[in-house]
């Protein structure tokens, strides 16, 4: 090992390490005095509700976990966007699990929060994937309720999905496991089938003090709107437990007995752990986003037996296509080559940059991926397309618009792994949020933007300097620099893989190492699913 390697594997373990700290503040939810106070009602928490509820011994995979991270400090933080959200087993079954954490101002829903349940329910649609919600909600967070309630992607958009999802055969089941308040109401009832907790779960369009102010009427939220009025009179829910773990239990029976799915067909075969050590991606990946590196030591680590076939592999050679498979599912692999590579010319091609040939490329493999139906991975470390009059004249608009195309009408499943630089256009072009991927994590490591920090910090500082200079003040070497620094950091804040996370723009931040379980699992998703659609390119610029 070099001495490169070494320094590349302390800075990219400091990373995970860092990633490591940073969920487990925000496993924490609202704070342990919350938590306690919770389980001194004889309530479990949201995230030992998931936990109970999933099979021990199987992985899981979990959605938004830094959703809302650094964001609302001034309303006292929304950790977890104040939901969990997570993929996994119940009795063997995959499904995906909503849990309001109500440690989180009591469950309340945050701008972010119904963008995260809107995310759950868009993974459960776009795979058949059974869901269940454990409700424990005060509803929208009244403070900013203009950016929750009217829009079409805001909290109403939950409701309709319940009742698309109903048609369409999707099992939808609810546990009411504390406060299901107004408009938040008809989720379990919407669902397939309800379940509430006995005197610490409620459901009621408006509370006993409401109802007060509004019509007169004196009556406590019990008999208003608890487990006994829904099961006995008014048969709004199905079940009653007589506690947490109760419902959960019977959630757990419940989804036992539903019946097989159709499946897509993907290919499976053993699965075989990479014979390259998959550890040694801490080395290999490059402490500077800069810095020049084999895509193919990467994937050699991430693949099966560290097999692949690679296409059409003497030419686009910025971009690499390989089939391969993980964890024994067959998949297309679409990479960026991050090193320094020679053309069919003789010419020099920059490592994560995409030309006309690889364009070209990578076009005709996501075709050929759609035809064998192979689900396709992405991994991206790109810059954007190549620029300058060769490129222009070559037709790099043309070819990228091809890959592009291709990009939007595949119709197997995409999952993207956002490794390093995801700039420009190349984040579109290698399947960013934009282009629905099923699922789309980021490693430490990546930086997700329009340009690196250091190039838009030079372009920002040039239109700040101008601004100055008309209003008469003097520019220092000093003041340039200070200025400059200050622009640096603001940019490197919003490329930080956290900043997309909080946002949603990705699913996850995940340690490097457990991207062979997101990519499977996800793959296994997909496989409830049946591709209805053909693929079709519709017109091209030939």
């Amino acid at each position: 090992m070099d001495i490169n390697f070494n320094k590349n594997e302390d800075h990219n373990k400091l990373l995970v390490s860092d990633l490591t700290k940073r969920f487990a503040k925000v496993k924490l939810g609202g704070g342990q005095k919350r938590i306690d106070k919770h389980h001194a009602k004889g309530k479990m928490t949201a995230r030992e509700r998931v936990d109970y509820l999933l099979d021990s011994k199987a992985k899981s995979i979990e959605i938004g976990a830094f959703a809302g991270d650094g964001m609302y400090e001034e309303h006292g933080g929304c950790p977890s966007g104040g939901v969990i959200v997570k993929i996994g087993y119940v009795q063997g079954k995959q499904c995906v699990v909503v849990a309001n954490d109500a440690t989180v101002k009591a469950g309340a829903w945050f701008p972010i929060t119904g963008k995260k349940n809107l995310r759950a329910q868009e993974i459960s649609i776009e795979n058949r994937l059974p869901i269940i919600y454990l409700v424990d909600s005060a509803g929208v967070y009244l403070p900013m309720q203009d950016e929750i309630f009217p829009d079409k992607e805001h909290f109403g958009r939950i409701f309709r999905n319940n009742a698309v999802m109903s048609s369409m055969g999707i099992t939808q089941i609810s546990a009411v496991m504390g406060s299901c308040v107004a408009g938040g109401a008809y989720l379990p009832i919407m669902s397939d089938e309800a379940l509430i907790v006995d005197k610490t779960g409620s459901i009621f369009l408006a509370g006993s003090y409401l109802v007060k102010a509004a019509i007169g009427e004196s009556i406590d939220n019990e008999t208003l709107g608890g487990a006994t009025t829904h099961c006995e009179i008014s048969g709004v829910t199905d079940y009653k437990a007589k506690d947490d773990k109760d419902a959960l239990d019977t959630i757990k029976r419940l989804i036992d007995k539903i019946g097989d799915y159709d499946k897509a067909g993907f290919n499976r075969a053993k699965a075989i752990k990479p014979i390259e050590k998959q550890e040694d991606i801490f080395g290999i990946l490059p402490k500077s986003r800069a810095d020049q590196y084999d895509m193919f030591e990467i994937i050699k680590r991430l693949v099966d037996n560290s097999e692949y076939d690679e296409y059409k592999a003497g030419y686009g050679k910025s971009i690499i296509t390989a089939y391969a498979r993980i964890d024994g599912w067959a998949v297309g692999i679409v990479a960026n080559q991050r090193k320094l590579v020679k053309n069919a010319k003789g010419e020099m091609q920059f490592g994560g940059v995409i030309y006309n040939d690889s364009a070209d490329k990578a076009t005709r493999f996501i075709a050929n991926c759609n035809q064998k139906k192979i689900p396709l991975v992405f991994l991206q470390d790109v810059t954007g397309f190549m620029v300058g009059s060769k490129s222009e004249h070559g037709g790099i608009i043309k070819d990228g618009a091809k890959m592009v195309n291709a990009v939007s009408n595949s119709v197997v499943p995409k999952f993207t792994i956002i490794i390093g630089n995801s700039y420009g256009a190349g984040n579109y072009a290698m399947c960013g949020k934009a282009y629905d991927p099923r699922l789309i994590v980021a490693w430490p490591s990546a930086e997700l933007a329009v340009m690196s920090g250091n190039s838009a910090a030079k372009v920002l500082l040039q239109i700040e300097k101008a601004s100055l200079l008309k209003k008469g003040e003097e520019i220092t070497p000093e003041k340039e620099a200070e200025l400059f620094n200050k622009i640096k950091d603001r940019y490197d804040n919003q490329v930080s893989p956290y900043y997309a996370a909080s946002r949603i723009w990705t699913d996850a931040v995940i340690n490097p190492l457990d991207t062979r379980t997101w990519i499977s699992m996800g793959i296994e998703a997909a496989d409830h699913a049946p591709i209805e659609k053909k693929f079709n390119l519709g017109v091209l610029q030939v």
